[in-house]
């Protein structure tokens, strides 16, 4: 298990994590989810022992991890733009195997072979989609613990994200490997992560299980009679978004489905539907009440 105890990182002035906790489980795929500047490549960075909190400490598997060899072997850091030698991907291969001994040449070459990658080409002709997949047959081969993912899917093609999604899948199964994933792409961690946590101005909004997430937040579309009937619903339930097309509502609420749905059956309008949220409108919908929108742009 990764635990994250009240973590915060400072660079100068600016407060790029404040009193962040969380635990990620093993055997699951966290996502982190956040705003732009909301600290998700540093909280990354502290988790790899990268950099040293101000305040607060990060441990894996009870160790403390900075500073802290035996605790940072289990992890592997694919960061966004991902350093490389001036060389081959071979001479990658050779230089983890000194740091991780359980590195797995014979399936790298296997998986470089799959992908229609050169092992003997120079890695700074690879395209940046090119560069990504390298990085994480990298990350997937070194058999470590804990595989830590910013932006992993930029610049990857449908087919390849796709296979990447699988080969997660496979190593987590087979190996017991834990991918934490950072991304702005919330589409792309939708069908892949168990649980999510969602970082907002270096603060930390939550960190649940994602069909649970869903259960709790949805849209009602409806065509009410009057506003009373509007005023009724948010004295039930929470309104995070109300959006009004002609005669039809679409409103985000906080609740139980089935305490909506009676709700609706007992009003009886005109009509209604309720809907599951994906990931990016829980987003939204969360961000939103948190301040973080720019509706005067088009307003």
């Amino acid at each position: 298990m990764i635990e994250i105890q009240t973590v915060t990182k400072r660079f100068d002035d600016i407060t790029a994590l404040s009193d962040v906790s969380a635990a990620i489980e093993e055997g699951q795929v966290f996502g982190l989810i956040g705003t732009n500047g909301a600290g998700k490549s540093t909280l990354l960075r502290c988790i790899c022992g990268v950099y040293q909190p101000e305040k607060g400490q990060v441990s894996i598997d009870g160790d403390l991890v900075y500073e802290n060899p035996a605790a940072k072997a289990k992890v592997f850091y694919i960061s966004d733009d991902q350093y490389f030698f001036n060389g081959t991907p071979m001479d990658m291969v050779r230089y983890y195997q000194t740091y991780y001994p359980a590195f797995d040449a014979e399936r790298f070459d296997k998986l470089m072979t799959a992908l229609k990658l050169d092992p003997g080409r120079k890695i700074n002709t690879f395209s940046k989609g090119m560069k990504k997949q390298l990085s994480v047959l990298l990350g997937i081969c070194s058999r470590t613990k804990y595989l830590l993912c910013d932006e992993t899917f930029d610049g990857l093609d449908p087919v390849v994200r796709q296979a990447i999604k699988r080969l997660f899948l496979q190593e987590m199964d087979g190996n017991g490997m834990t991918p934490i994933i950072a991304s702005h792409n919330l589409r792309e961690l939708e069908d892949i992560c168990d649980h999510v946590g969602l970082l907002h101005k270096g603060g930390i909004l939550f960190t649940k299980d994602l069909d649970d997430m869903k259960l709790g937040i949805f849209k009602l579309q409806c065509v009410l009679r009057d506003e009373e009937e509007l005023t009724g619903i948010g004295e039930h339930f929470p309104i995070l978004q109300k959006e009004k097309r002609g005669t039809l509502y679409t409103l985000t609420l906080r609740g139980n489905s089935e305490d909506i749905r009676g709700l609706m059956t007992e009003l009886a309008p005109a009509f209604w539907e309720l809907l599951p949220l994906t990931l990016e409108e829980i987003f939204i919908s969360e961000t939103e009440v948190q301040g973080y929108d720019f509706k005067e742009l088009y307003q």
